[in-house]
């Protein structure tokens, strides 16, 4: 079954040049809003044309996709849904754009 998804998520997120593939997954390496947004800025510098993340359901991501990924990060310690994980996600996407465009933002 996660095999299954992961390629329908590999399949989904495509391969566009210069795109860059996010895997979040409880292992990965976790960021301050900071370094969410110097990520985002630094992908702007070198031209990156869309980040695209990979949020797998209850079994988690598949090897393949994890192999596939740019990076991997975490949205925390705790176990989230995969429902929540992408609302957090969007969260931290645009707590980092407010920061990139120097916008006071709750700490």
């Amino acid at each position: 079954m996660v095999d299954e998804e992961g390629a329908r998520l590999l399949a989904a997120a495509g391969s566009e040049p210069g795109a860059r593939l996010v895997a979040l997954t409880p292992d990965g390496e976790s960021l301050s809003s900071e370094a969410w947004a110097r990520m985002i800025s630094a992908w702007q510098l070198d031209g990156v044309s869309r980040g695209v993340f990979l949020v797998g359901g209850a079994g988690g991501l598949s090897p393949a996709a994890l192999a596939k990924a740019d990076r991997t990060l975490a949205l925390g310690p705790q176990t989230l849904s995969h429902e929540l994980a992408q609302v957090v996600l969007a969260e931290q996407i645009y707590r980092a754009f407010t920061i990139l465009r120097g916008e006071p933002y709750h700490k």
